[in-house]
C-alpha cells in the first residue's frame, strides 16, 4: 500500500528509543520467546507479563541515542523508501481516518497515541518493562504503542509473513485499534487475564484485527491536513493479501504450530489465524465500528 508522493510528513510524529543489548533470558526474537509472550496473560490488553528481560550483569539496560533516524521523514517518498518514514506516515494515516471516522461512528474525540520506535534489548513503560521478544505493543497506561524495529524481519524468517508495506502497517493500525478501544473504554470493562478461544483477550484482539481493516478501508480517502492529498493509494488484491498473511501468521494456532507444540485452543490469547484473517476483512469490506463488536457474537462466530 504505497503513500502519495505529494503528502507531507512531520518527523516528531513519533518517538525513537535505543536501548543497549545484552544478553537476556528471553529475548532475541525467537520462535520459543514469542510463543511464551503469546500465551502469557494480557496484563495490559498485550502480552507483557513476565517480558522483564534479564540481563547478564544484573542490571538495567542502559538507554542512549537511537539509531534510527526520522529526520528524513518529511515525504511520502521517504515513506515508500524507508521502513521508520513508513511507521510515520501509516500513524498520521491513522490519525486523519480515526480522527473523522471516531467522531463520526461513535461520538468520541479522538486524541492521538505516543507512538516509539525502538531498538535494544528492552523498553521501559508505564506497563513495565518488555523484552525484544514481545512485538509491537500498546501501553494503556501512557496511552502508547511501541514498536521494535526488529520485528518486521522476524515476522518474515520466524512467523512466515512476507515483509511489506501493508503487512508492516497492518501491525501498526492493529496497535492502533488498542489505542482506539481505549477511548471507548473497553479496555477498563473487559477481563484480559483470561485465555481461551471465547476469553475477552481474544475478543480484543479480534476487535483490534477488525479496526485495522476498517482503517485499510478509509485510508485512500483521508487526506493529508498539510496538503489536502489523500495519504495513501488504494491497495490492489495483492497488497490486501499480504496483510492477511501477517494476520494468519500472528494467529495462536499458526504460532502453536510453529513452534512443534500441539495446538492448545485452551490457552489462546489472540485467536486463531482463521479468525484474525476474518476479522479484518470484516473492517475492510464495512469501515464500520459496529460490524467489529467482536463482545456482541457467540463463540462460534468468533
Amino acid at each position: 500500500m504505497s503513500f502519495n508522493s505529494g503528502i507531507e510528513l512531520d518527523p516528531n510524529r513519533v518517538s525513537t528509543r535505543s536501548t543497549g543489548r545484552r544478553g537476556a533470558a528471553i529475548g532475541g526474537g525467537s520462535v520459543l520467546a514469542v510463543i511464551a509472550v503469546m500465551l502469557l496473560s494480557q496484563l495490559t490488553g498485550v502480552d507483557l507479563t513476565g517480558l522483564v528481560s534479564q540481563d547478564d550483569g544484573g542490571g538495567a539496560a542502559q538507554t542512549g541515542s537511537s539509531s534510527i533516524d526520522t529526520s528524513i521523514c518529511t515525504t511520502g517518498e521517504a515513506a515508500n523508501k524507508h521502513t521508520q518514514c513508513r511507521m510515520v506516515a501509516t500513524a498520521e494515516s491513522l490519525d486523519a481516518v480515526w480522527g473523522e471516522q471516531l467522531p463520526a461512528q461513535d461520538g468520541r474525540a479522538y486524541t492521538k497515541p505516543g507512538f516509539v520506535l525502538w531498538n535494544g534489548n528492552r523498553v521501559s513503560t508505564a506497563c513495565g518493562s518488555a523484552s525484544s521478544a514481545v512485538g509491537p505493543f500498546y501501553c494503556p497506561g501512557d496511552s502508547t504503542v511501541y514498536l521494535d524495529m526488529s520485528f518486521f524481519s522476524d515476522m518474515e524468517s520466524r512467523l512466515g509473513a512476507n515483509d511489506t508495506p501493508l503487512a508492516e502497517e497492518y501491525i501498526v493500525a492493529h496497535e492502533f485499534g488498542h489505542h482506539i478501544q481505549n477511548l471507548q473504554g473497553t479496555m477498563s470493562r473487559t477481563d484480559r487475564s483470561g485465555t481461551g478461544a471465547d476469553s475477552d483477550s481474544v475478543r480484543t484482539e479480534l476487535q483490534a484485527d477488525c479496526y485495522a481493516g476498517a482503517w485499510v478501508h478509509h485510508a485512500s480517502t483521508a487526506k493529508d491536513p498539510e496538503t489536502g492529498k489523500p495519504f495513501l493509494k488504494t491497495p490492489s488484491d495483492e497488497e490486501i493479501q499480504t496483510a492477511l498473511n501477517a494476520a494468519s501468521a500472528v494467529g495462536d494456532d499458526h504460532i502453536q504450530q510453529r513452534s512443534g507444540a500441539g495446538v492448545n485452543s485452551d490457552s489462546w490469547t489472540h485467536g486463531s489465524s482463521e479468525s484474525r484473517v476474518r476479522w479484518f476483512k470484516t473492517g475492510l469490506a464495512k469501515g464500520d465500528l459496529r460490524a467489529c463488536d467482536t463482545f456482541a457474537v457467540d463463540a462460534s462466530r468468533l
